[in-house]
């Protein structure tokens, strides 16, 4: 068994195409049937504001699959702590025995997560696309743009946040990687102009709506990842022209469809939701377009699937070994 830290995890694998291409083929891999992905176990930890999620999955043909712990504590920062922690545990598919610990401390759900919001965008946004809006400006709002960059040519950020401050200090680290970046004081003003919007927040109370959207955007909603959050007003949802998810069984647990409690349609003409609900993996594994003209509006919400641990765990021991 190999034991890896955060440092050699980081400099082996950072934000770049092979990373990518890696997440997006086990997208595939689970739109194709070919992946094996139980549900999230979650164990709320109440009296010290933390929560812990187990993800996993096996796709058909891998010699190794995940299991990854993931603790987050948010009074951490209090302690002077991270809030964000974790590590991977890779097995092998032939033997069940451990092949390595990946103690990444969160570095490779950063990693995928940034990932899978360029994969959406890629399929998903206009190939002309160079203004994004991100509303948020933690880790994953600087983030979002960088993996953004692998697929599409961003010129131009717009940021929106809670906090103005922590918006002017992520506004300064994406100016210094050469991008004109403006800070906005409303969600408005902010999206107004975008081709992208990213909602990279953890809020409980939807802060976009339909009102906010441009013609011809793309939206990626990073931040629904459990029952309490949401980011998007129905409206949302119900303004676009197609709406995707990675997981919809997830979305409807932790993500924005639990905004319709269930009544989603699933093609047999008993759901009470006016829209068909498409999932990433079988997008790409199909190859469909769901993109029909420029001013086609389109959604895809993320919460985040055991898959992509699966395969950037794999792919990062690919690189370290």
């Amino acid at each position: 068994m190999q034991l890896f830290d955060r440092a050699a995890i980081s400099a082996a694998v950072t934000l770049d195409q092979d990373a990518l291409n890696a997440v997006e083929a086990g997208f595939a891999a689970l739109g194709r049937g070919e992946a094996v992905q139980p549900p999230i176990l979650s164990m709320a930890i109440e009296e010290a504001n933390g929560e812990v999620d187990v993800k996993t999955a096996h796709i058909r043909g891998f010699s190794r699959f995940a299991i990854k712990v993931s603790p987050g504590f948010f009074d951490n920062p209090k302690r002077g702590l991270p809030s964000l922690n974790g590590l991977m545990m890779v097995f092998s598919a032939q033997t069940g025995l451990v092949e390595a610990v990946l103690f990444d401390e969160g570095y490779l759900t950063m990693v995928r997560t940034a990932l899978a919001g360029a994969i959406a965008a890629k399929h998903l946004s206009r190939p002309d696309s160079r203004r994004v809006a991100v509303l948020g400006a933690g880790e994953q709002a600087r983030r979002q743009v960088e993996a953004l960059r692998l697929v599409r040519d961003i010129e131009a950020v717009d940021l929106w946040a809670r906090r103005p401050q922590a918006a002017h200090d992520c506004a300064e680290q994406l100016r210094a990687q050469g991008l004109a970046v403006r800070v906005h004081e409303s969600v408005r003003s902010a999206c107004a102009d975008a081709d992208i919007i990213v909602t990279t927040t953890p809020s409980q109370q939807p802060i976009l709506s339909a009102a906010d959207l441009p013609e011809g955007v793309h939206v990626t909603a990073m931040g629904s990842d459990s029952p309490e959050k949401r980011e998007l007003e129905t409206s949302v949802l119900t303004r676009a022209d197609a709406f995707v998810c990675d997981s919809r069984t997830q979305s409807e647990r932790n993500g924005e469809l639990k905004a319709f409690a269930g009544t989603a349609d699933r093609g047999d003409g008993g759901g009470e939701v006016p829209f068909k609900v498409f999932e990433l993996g079988r997008l790409i594994a199909e190859g469909q377009r769901l993109r029909l003209t420029p001013a086609t509006i389109t959604v895809c919400d993320l919460t985040g699937t055991g898959v992509q641990d699966t395969a950037i765990a794999d792919f990062a021991l690919s690189r370290l070994s």
